[in-house]
C-alpha cells in the first residue's frame, strides 16, 4: 500500500508546482502561499542550481515550506534528497534517472510515501514502475530554462507512446509548460502538468495558477465527454 492510490495521486498531479529559492522573485514562502491560494495540487521542493541554499539554510527553508503545505493539505515532495525527505517526514520524493533507483529509494523511505521518477523513454518508464514508482514525470515536453541538466526536448510523443503501450501509472508532463501549450500535454495522456517558472515568475501567481487549474480540469472533462 502506498500513501495515495493511483486515482487520488492522478488528482494530486493536476497542477504540480516545483520551486526553490532561486526560482523566486518574492520570498519562497510568499510564492508558495500564493500558489496554494490559486489551487496547486502538489508541491515539490527543488533547491538546486546556482545560488541555491545549502546546509542548515536549505533545511530550514524546506521545513517552512513543508509547514505551509501541511496547513493547506498540499502534498510536499522533496527533489532528489532522500536524507532530507526522511528528516522532514515528507510526503514523498522525486528522483531522476541519474539519482538513486526507485527500488533503493522505496526501501529507504517506506511503502507509505510517494515515489516519483523522471522518465524519458518507454524502457526507463517500465523500469521505474518495476522498481516501485508511484508516478512518472515525463519530459522535457517543451524547451525550458529552469533546469540546467534538462534532457533533449521530447514533445508530447513520449506520453502518447507510454499510453499506447498500456502504461496506466499516473503521468505528469514537465518542461516549458505554459497556459498556451498545456492542453496538448493533457490530450497526449498526462494526468497533469508540472510547472516551475510560469508560476514562480508570474506577476499574479494566484491568478496564473487558477488559470492553469481551469485549463487542465476543463480539458480533462472535455476528453471524458468525448470518450463517453
Amino acid at each position: 500500500m502506498t500513501r495515495y492510490n493511483s486515482t487520488i495521486l492522478s488528482e494530486s498531479l493536476k497542477v504540480y508546482f516545483i520551486m526553490g529559492s532561486m526560482n523566486c522573485r518574492k520570498t519562497p514562502e510568499e510564492v508558495l502561499s500564493e500558489a496554494i491560494a490559486g489551487g496547486i495540487t502538489m508541491f515539490q521542493f527543488r533547491e538546486k542550481g546556482p545560488e541555491s541554499l545549502i546546509g542548515e539554510a536549505r533545511f530550514d527553508l524546506a521545513k517552512r515550506l513543508q509547514q505551509i503545505c501541511r496547513l493547506n493539505s498540499v502534498p510536499f515532495i522533496v527533489n532528489d534528497d532522500i536524507d532530507l525527505a526522511i528528516a522532514l517526514d515528507a510526503d514523498g520524493i522525486h528522483v531522476g534517472q541519474d539519482d538513486q533507483p526507485a527500488r533503493s529509494i522505496r526501501e529507504q523511505i517506506g511503502e507509505n510515501k510517494i515515489v516519483g521518477v523522471s522518465a524519458h523513454t518507454l524502457k526507463e518508464a517500465q523500469q521505474a514502475i518495476a522498481d516501485g514508482a508511484d508516478y512518472l514525470g515525463i519530459g522535457p515536453i517543451y524547451p525550458t530554462t529552469s533546469k540546467d541538466d534538462a534532457k533533449e526536448v521530447q514533445g508530447t510523443k513520449i506520453i502518447e507512446e507510454l499510453r499506447e503501450n498500456g502504461l496506466t501509472i499516473p503521468l505528469v508532463g514537465i518542461g516549458g509548460i505554459t497556459l498556451t501549450n498545456a492542453i496538448p500535454v493533457i490530450t497526449a495522456g498526462a494526468d497533469g502538468i508540472s510547472v516551475i517558472s510560469a508560476i514562480a515568475a508570474a506577476d499574479d501567481i494566484s491568478g496564473t495558477v487558477g488559470n492553469f487549474v481551469r485549463v487542465v480540469r476543463e480539458h480533462i472533462l472535455e476528453l471524458r465527454r468525448l470518450e463517453a
